[in-house]
């Protein structure tokens, strides 16, 4: 039984053999999708320059989500503030929350998106990597004008994307929601929630520690169709592993028949040991497990396989085993 809310992390993969504009076009249809079987809510990723992820600024998806729909929260998962001037930010989502009440997220992280050096300068205008200091000026001012400059009602919902225990401090510090990419960085998971909590300052964002933990989910009938559709990401995290950015999202086909080596395997099983793949028995348990183990308001699920069909298959299974509530 999950008694807490389940959402959904748009990470817009390109399949290997479609373009782009075909990724984009199943933006909109994968958010009725999920409105209509009941999720919370629906973020939006940042990534640049990646074979494997279109480069679709989450602002627009959530304006192009949210005109497709009419009752699901939408937003950013996160928008990378190193990359933006925080004023246009501000303005940005102050904009799309005032024309969509109450249905609007600004989620805030740090990672530059890419792995290319080159382009993340390009974000940024030549400029290095961002300080510590100059992260929390930004997210600080971004909250700063949202109240002092954009001023439109209502405002919408800031949280704070972290994978660490330095980013659960400053959300902590500020006030702001969390949300936790347990789906990359799970080892930091644990430690990441109780220091949140153990210096958690109330603010006019948030009254009490609300935490939300992401988990790469896939859900089917049987584990052998569950491991097949997880096959080209595992693909893609076996690239990362070797420091390659540049990988393809493969056909499951082409995932079956790749040479992971034996270490790659005991890495990528570590790893899935840790997220939700599986029967909805399998995937329910895990959930349950992970929503007890750290407290979690929400569990938010990002499930990175080749098709769109299979892909709202995952979430409609869960949805039908599931006793979740739609709404914190």
């Amino acid at each position: 039984m999950i008694d807490v809310p389940l959402s959904a992390l748009e990470v817009a993969m390109v399949q290997t053999g479609t373009r782009a504009e075909a990724t984009l076009r199943d933006t909109a249809a994968f958010a009725r999708e999920m409105e209509r079987l009941g999720y919370h809510r629906i973020w939006y990723a940042e990534h640049h320059h990646s074979p494997a992820i279109g480069a679709f600024p989450p602002v627009v998806l959530t304006a192009h989500a949210a005109a497709s729909t009419s009752a699901i929260h939408l937003g950013s998962g996160g928008v990378l503030a190193p990359n933006h001037a925080p004023l246009m930010l501000a303005e940005q989502f102050g904009a799309l929350a005032a024309l969509h009440p109450d249905r609007i997220d600004l989620g805030i992280g740090r990672g530059p998106g890419t792995f290319d050096e080159g382009i993340a300068r390009a974000l940024r205008r030549g400029a290095g990597p961002t300080t510590d200091a100059e992260y929390h000026d930004d997210v600080a001012a971004i909250l700063s004008f949202l109240v002092d400059e954009v001023a439109l009602d209502p405002l919408p919902e800031p949280w704070l994307l972290s994978s660490s225990t330095a980013g659960a401090a400053l959300a902590a510090h500020l006030g702001l929601p969390i949300a936790l990419a347990h789906h990359i960085r799970p080892d930091n998971t644990r430690a990441a929630v109780e220091r949140y909590r153990a210096e958690f300052t109330p603010s006019r964002w948030s009254e009490r520690p609300r935490v939300l933990v992401c988990v790469e989910t896939v859900c089917a009938e049987t584990e052998e169709e569950a491991a097949w559709r997880i096959g080209p990401m595992n693909v893609v995290k076996a690239g990362l592993l070797k420091g390659l950015s540049e990988i393809p999202f493969p056909t499951p086909e082409e995932a079956a028949t790749h040479p992971f080596t034996a270490q790659e395997q005991q890495a990528l099983a570590g790893f899935r040991a840790q997220q939700a793949v599986g029967t909805p028995e399998t995937v329910l348990g895990r959930l349950a497990q992970l929503a007890e183990e750290t407290g979690a308001d929400e569990l938010m699920l990002t499930t990175p396989v080749y098709d769109l069909r299979d892909r709202i298959r995952s979430y409609e299974l869960i949805k039908k085993y599931t006793g979740a509530t739609t709404a914190p």
